[in-house]
């Protein structure tokens, strides 16, 4: 099916964003911690855990432990969803689309 010219040069912009929206997400890397610092956990922008940290004095409460680790992990998703939503909405913003819609 062709496309018309203006559709398919559209089509290839957003293609061409796309890409590129991957590569920066792909670059994200955050820290986050819990506890005041007890448990520290590194993630990329794909969610993939980079690293843990535990400090020692935790590490015999396994309840407590186990609270703080999974603090630990949904505070740092949550700011690799926030770096996300900023590169998106700044590459997004050029192409005049209205604002919430992505």
């Amino acid at each position: 099916m062709k496309l018309p010219g203006n559709m398919q040069s559209m089509m290839k912009q957003a293609q061409a964003m796309q890409e590129r929206m991957q590569q920066e997400v792909a670059q994200i890397r955050v820290e986050a911690s819990a506890g005041g610092g007890m448990v520290s956990i590194k993630m990329d922008g794909k969610k993939n855990v980079l690293g843990v940290k535990i400090d020692p004095e935790v590490a015999g409460d396994v309840e407590m432990l186990q609270d703080l680790i999974l603090a630990g992990f949904n505070e740092a998703a949550k700011k690799v969803d926030d770096e996300v939503q900023k590169k998106m909405s700044g590459m997004l913003g050029g192409m005049g689309l209205p604002p919430g819609l992505f």
